[in-house]
């Protein structure tokens, strides 16, 4: 078996390592902090270079192809999401286990300054994830708030960052969000695989109506947005001729414990309840006095 990477808790490769560089252009100004907490969602200023993003392309052929899928490392590895029969949604955790680049993606000051910024926290690594939607029947991702996914972990301290890994455009799946949801109640989970209607039952009467104003966020390659654990986001189909992938990372403020007796992630030890999620597969990624 390959190296685990978790076991490094610091970026690997010199190609990647932009983390020593000043952090003022990849802070956000404080309207921009501002939209956050109002709206749920924030677009980064600073993308990642064209060289990094093309590592990272180059690490998902190999992560999403036949011959890694049942890969140990990956804490969680779908290669369809979707039972409609017709639509395919590959979708994986533990990418930074296996690839050099995206292992060394959890550190990339694009990624880190802004978090901090948002949490007003040390920021912890908490999970990340691969999205793949293929050509002409790339699936959808349903209306969901990722902290339904997440209760197993508190006090909500957790943030989303979603980077482009080609162009994300309305007419290939790109993200969409309900502005203002971030301060909605926690939905339950309705699933993840593309039903966009599973989410209405749900939803009041004003929460309806603001789900048929969702924002399409369409974004450039190597360009990423930001967004808090309650705001209600999902992406549409992607029918286009060209693939949308997509690399996510979670983090979450230094200092939040567990709530489960069971493993946080499939190939974790557990943590005990009550106790603070850290050790390897949950590194620091930033203090917040670096990003001052």
């Amino acid at each position: 078996m390959k190296t685990d990477l978790s076991t490094f808790s610091q970026p690997i490769s010199l190609v990647s390592n932009l983390c020593e560089l000043p952090t003022e252009r990849f802070r956000l100004t404080n309207a921009q902090v501002e939209s956050f907490h109002e709206h749920g969602f924030v677009v980064g200023n600073e993308p990642l270079t064209e060289e990094f993003v093309d590592l990272l392309c180059g690490d998902l052929n190999f992560l999403i192809s036949a011959d890694n899928v049942h890969n140990p490392l990956w804490h969680e590895c779908q290669v369809n999401e979707c039972d409609n029969g017709t639509d395919v949604l590959f979708h994986a955790l533990g990418a930074w286990r296996i690839a050099e680049s995206f292992h060394d993606l959890l550190w990339q000051p694009s990624v880190t300054v802004p978090a901090t910024q948002l949490l007003n926290t040390d920021v912890r690594f908490w999970h990340d994830q691969v999205f793949y939607k293929p050509p002409f029947h790339g699936g959808g991702v349903a209306w969901h708030q990722d902290y339904s996914y997440w209760t197993r972990t508190s006090p909500m301290g957790h943030l989303t960052c979603w980077i482009a890994l080609e162009d994300a455009t309305i007419s290939n799946g790109c993200l969409h969000y309900i502005a203002g949801s971030n301060h909605w109640e926690l939905l339950p989970i309705t699933g993840l695989g593309g039903d966009m209607q599973a989410i209405e039952e749900t939803l009041t009467e004003e929460q309806f109506n603001a789900l048929k104003n969702a924002q399409a966020i369409e974004l450039k390659r190597g360009q990423m947005v930001f967004h808090h654990p309650l705001t209600v986001h999902g992406s549409f189909q992607n029918t286009t001729n060209r693939s949308r992938p997509g690399a996510v990372i979670n983090m979450m403020s230094d200092g939040v414990v567990s709530n489960s007796t069971e493993p946080l992630l499939r190939g974790t030890p557990s943590v005990t309840v009550g106790e603070p999620v850290v050790g390897q597969f949950f590194p620091i990624l930033r203090r917040l006095v670096n990003s001052l």
